[in-house]
């Protein structure tokens, strides 16, 4: 058996393990990663976050295409191979295993590619492929070990006919029916880019409608959308049985009706990978939901153990995951950490993209009691009537005396973008009037902060509205 000694151990080489590697790496550590896989990047690169997206982006660009050039004969027949539709997937992949290989090696991270668990609280045994064990010791542990896809019980996922939400692309042809089980993040980002992309898309869940943490005005603009493409939103559903019968996916629903389709994605959700870990050894355990419980730090019960992204659960994004890795390995090392971020945007990549930061308008009411919020429309704005953008919204909330924004959320292509100058906002202490006595391009989307900042500002008390309008 191998023996090796880090200072830094990081399992899990995802958006979250990376930057805790490379932060170690900066600050002068010996440090090992250890990665199951032979690539880089975990799940977020292969199978979750940017192989999605990378469809996404493709089914918009052969709408767009279709919308401006219809004699080009582009129209997908049914049965058309995904391969065409993922096209850029692999060379997308490829420049980030890359880069994300490249940036680790610069580091002097070591690359460990096998699968740790505990033996005690410093020390982890690896089993390599090439069926070598290795024992690691270390004075700090971050686990990075990502989710995977939750396969409820009475779904029987065969990744054939019923697939999970990394099997899903795996599918040889774009089916002409699909059943969605969920109506979470994913779940709505695949019914949608199915949806568009000419499917007979069929969305399950239990709740009343999708995405419902988000504000009710953005699930609605989502919904309509959706169901413009041709999509059907079956709300408070349960599911009593569900099989693939030989031809197609049949689902029965409690209520006695039953959905027919060509395949199935369950998306219910995901679970955090920690089942290989033995984190008893380490005298860890998992909490009843499956998480790691973990202190403002990231810092589990045992002091020199960490664990961030994914297996500590919300938000669970890839953005905030980099940061939790970043700041758990200072704190371990002592190093000063700034003050932490309290204003993290979500970006869903539906179609439309769906954008939001800091309280929607019932947060911010429960919260602060009385509330003043403005809006626009993306037909107001010159670049959405120019990109023919449909039921884009921009939506800002402040406070009782329209100043302080307290939170934005836009539904519209490029959202995920433009939510960035109301977080900024927000994190600053800005009043809403700069959005109004500032200058943006034009024509840009960007424009309807201005809008929506004049519908507060004329809602303000009369002394105080002509004065602002005028700037308009």
């Amino acid at each position: 058996m191998k023996r090796h000694s880090f200072d830094v151990v990081v399992i899990g080489s995802g958006p979250a393990g990376q930057k805790a590697a490379i932060q170690a790496a900066e600050a002068g550590c010996m440090v090992g990663l250890v990665e199951r896989d032979n690539r880089a990047g975990g799940a977020c690169v292969h199978s979750g976050t940017i192989p999605s997206k990378t469809l996404r982006e493709n089914a918009l660009q052969l709408t767009r295409t279709r919308r401006v050039v219809r004699d080009f004969n582009l129209d997908l027949e049914q049965q058309e191979p995904m391969t065409h539709l993922m096209s850029r997937l692999q060379q997308v992949l490829s420049s980030h295993d890359s880069f994300i290989s490249d940036q680790l090696e610069r580091a002097g991270v070591e690359w460990i590619h096998g699968r740790a668990r505990f033996a005690d609280p410093h020390t982890l045994l690896v089993n390599k492929v090439d069926g070598q064990t290795w024992e690691l010791r270390s004075r700090y542990i971050v686990l990075a070990t990502g989710s995977s896809p939750r396969d409820p019980d009475n779904i029987p996922i065969d990744h054939e006919h019923i697939l999970d939400s990394d099997s899903i692309l795996s599918m040889c042809y774009l089916p002409k029916s699909l059943v969605v089980i969920g109506s979470g993040v994913i779940a709505s980002e695949y019914a949608s880019i199915f949806a568009i992309l000419g499917s007979r898309v069929t969305m399950i869940d239990r709740y009343p409608r999708p995405l419902g943490f988000l504000d009710p005005e953005l699930c609605d603009a989502f919904v309509r959308n959706f169901e413009s493409f041709g999509g059907t939103y079956l709300g408070e559903r349960d599911i009593a049985s569900m099989k693939w019968n030989g031809l197609e996916v049949e689902v029965e629903l409690e209520n006695g009706d039953t959905v027919r389709a060509e395949k199935a994605i369950a998306a219910a959700g995901r679970i955090a990978n920690l089942e290989y870990l033995e984190l008893d050894k380490a005298e860890l355990s998992a909490n009843e939901r499956g998480l790691m419980d973990v202190d403002e730090f990231c810092r589990t019960r045992q002091p020199h153990i960490y664990a961030v992204g994914d297996v500590i659960g919300a938000p669970a994004l890839a953005s905030s995951s980099m940061e939790q890795g970043r700041r758990a390995v200072r704190h371990a090392l002592g190093l000063p950490l700034g003050a932490p971020s309290h204003t993290i945007p979500a970006g869903i990549f539906t179609i439309p993209e769906i954008a939001s930061a800091g309280l929607t308008e019932v947060q911010a009411r429960e919260k602060h009691g009385s509330v003043m919020v403005g809006s626009t429309t993306f037909d107001e704005v010159a670049r959405g009537q120019i990109d023919g953008i449909q039921d884009g919204m921009l939506k800002l909330v402040c406070d009782s005396d329209g100043r302080k924004v307290l939170g934005v959320q836009i539904v519209g292509e490029g959202a995920t973008e433009l939510i960035h100058m109301g977080q900024i906002a927000m994190v600053e202490g800005l009043d809403v009037d700069m959005f109004v006595e500032n200058i943006f391009n034009f024509p840009t989307l960007a424009e309807a902060y201005r809008l929506a900042a004049l519908d507060i500002i004329n809602r303000r008390p009369k002394t105080e509205a002509p004065a602002r309008a005028a700037t308009a």
